[in-house]
């Protein structure tokens, strides 16, 4: 299994720019996020496992993958909708699956020149792909394309982390902007400790 490398250098930067999630770097350690640098196949995951709970998008993702066989554009667009939604999931859904492997296909879509564009573009070109918003772009970015500077501000669970991490009670987009500048240029690992927290606090709360 792959995960999102980083190390000291990152760490370091962070442990400098912010002492509170520096403390808390130095607690936890390395945080292994797997990752998936397979950008298609990603795009597949993050259609199926949508407003599911991750048990069933897995079992949803192993039918597919069983069908498809290789989970190549090609694979895909030779399926029928009916052959795909039978896998478990809803016909819009196997409509997304089928459109977004068709642009890629023909090449509407180069996910080898993503590799080259910048952050922002990236989001932009993701974004025009069926069932594809912002948040996904930018999970796609980090989990599968590697960015080094990806901080959502439409993850729950990172926005809830900086709440636990200052003793906020709520954060607004530009306090969150503030935060992202400090974290920069390494958004991404800042991301995997900010999610920690946010699920630690959650356990805490709920003894």
């Amino acid at each position: 299994m792959d995960y999102f490398v980083y190390g000291e250098l990152e760490k370091k930067y962070l442990i400098e720019r912010d002492p509170k999630l520096g403390r808390v770097i130095l607690e936890m350690q390395d945080i292994k996020r797997p990752i998936n640098s397979n950008l298609f196949e990603s795009l597949m995951t993050s259609i199926i496992s949508q407003q599911i709970s991750s048990k069933a998008a897995t079992t949803v993702w192993s039918r597919f993958k069983d069908l498809v066989g290789s989970v190549s554009p090609e694979n895909v667009m030779a399926l029928s909708l009916d052959e795909i939604q039978k896998q478990g999931m809803s016909f819009r859904k196997a409509g997304y699956i089928k459109e977004i492997a068709e642009r890629v296909s023909d090449g509407d879509l180069n996910l080898k020149t993503l590799e080259t564009l910048p952050d922002c573009e990236v989001v932009k070109r993701l974004k025009s792909l069926p069932g594809i918003g912002v948040w996904t772009a930018e999970m796609l970015m980090l989990f599968s394309m590697r960015r080094p500077d990806i901080l959502s501000w439409d993850d729950l669970a990172i926005r809830r982390g900086m709440l636990f991490l200052y003793g906020l009670d709520t954060i607004d987009r530009t306090t969150f902007e503030t935060y992202r500048k400090v974290y920069s240029p390494y958004g991404s690992v800042a991301s995997l400790y900010l999610w920690e927290i946010s699920h630690k606090g959650v356990e805490k709360r709920g003894k």
